[in-house]
């Protein structure tokens, strides 16, 4: 379901943990991003039972793959240009640093368990595109569509469109005005990092955190990627320290947003950094935000941090629209969720 645009919140935020109480545990602790609460959950009840931070994070990733979260992550949403949708997605151990992930993964659903079997099941970190799907079968995943009838007339009007927007530049016929197929032009103009998608909610990666009371850390992404995206495109989502990024020394962090540009500047890993280095994790993700604007001050983005003893914060940048965004913390103790509000910068 397509996120509403009218409301003021760029970047939903859950928490699910303990109370943040004085005196009290901050530990475990599960943050994501966007209002995707039975993500949360599903992660959090993972943990109740005895279960690892890994498998917390890929149980509450899974999750979203199956509701199709905001029809950004998972099956059915998002189609490329060619109107097939395809799976990002990664999974990393903060104790160990080893990384499991899958790009432009091709009729497999489950596309975070797909990660997890590249990080356990082999030496590798990335496999990408038919030799992932491949990959997938040989793990016993089920190769099966990935479209829907709702994907298959999101891209149908866009073609009805002339193919608008799509992330074309520098060819003829002109892409702004025509589809495809498309040839290079003679002249080139000047490279930036201008974001082109209309629609900011197009694709709402869920980046997941989830640290144990014990402070061992994981993180993992999933998403269907950008609407109308050139065929094999993949964004940040799969890649360590772009989508997301877990050191147990530090914490780990999680992005979400416009992954050309956030792949360029490793948003995840740098909050880690600056958390390392003695910042709290809200100024942390705020300082990744800001070393991206001065680059792209329109870009769409935002970053979620925790370090290991249970702080956490999260940063998104402000755009014309969307000038605020909301995280919501689940305490245990009342069992209940609140939501609070803070300001893009």
């Amino acid at each position: 379901m397509a996120r509403k645009s009218n409301l003021p919140e760029l970047f939903v935020l859950v928490l699910l943990g303990p109370a943040l109480e004085v005196g009290s545990s901050r530990l475990p602790l599960v943050l994501n991003t966007w209002p995707f609460k039975n993500a949360t959950e599903a992660a959090w009840r993972t943990l109740l039972s005895g279960g690892s931070v890994l498998d917390a994070v890929e149980s509450g990733c899974a999750m979203c793959e199956a509701e199709q979260c905001d029809g950004t992550v998972g099956f059915g949403g998002s189609p490329d240009e060619l109107g097939e949708t395809t799976l990002d997605a990664m999974i990393m151990d903060g104790t160990t640093m080893a990384v499991g992930a899958v790009g432009d993964l091709r009729r497999i659903k489950n596309a975070i368990g797909v990660a997890r079997k590249v990080l356990e099941h082999t030496t590798h970190t990335l496999l990408v595109g038919e030799s992932a799907t491949k990959f997938a079968e040989s793990m016993g995943f089920t190769n099966e569509d990935l479209s829907t009838r709702s994907s298959r007339a999101i891209h149908s009007d866009w073609l009805a469109r002339k193919c608008q927007p799509n992330y074309w530049r520098n060819v003829v016929p002109d892409p702004t005005k025509h589809c495809g197929p498309y040839k290079p032009s003679d002249v080139l103009e000047p490279s930036n990092l201008t974001y082109r998608e209309t629609d900011v909610h197009g694709h709402d990666t869920i980046g997941m955190v989830v640290i144990h009371k014990m402070g061992r850390t994981a993180a993992g992404t999933s998403t269907n990627g950008l609407k109308f995206k050139i065929h094999g495109r993949i964004g940040d989502s799969p890649v360590p320290g772009a989508g997301a990024y877990a050191d147990d020394t530090a914490g780990a962090a999680a992005a979400t947003g416009d992954g050309d540009t956030l792949l360029r500047f490793l948003p995840s890993y740098q909050a880690v950094e600056y958390m390392r280095g003695g910042d709290e994790p809200s100024v942390a993700c705020q300082k990744v935000i800001s070393r991206i604007q001065k680059y792209s001050p329109k870009f769409f983005g935002a970053v979620i941090c925790a370090n290991v003893i249970g702080s956490y914060g999260a940063a998104c940048n402000k755009l014309p629209t969307f000038t605020q965004f909301s995280f919501m913390v689940y305490n245990s103790l009342k069992n209940q969720s609140t939501e609070e509000k803070v300001d893009c910068i």
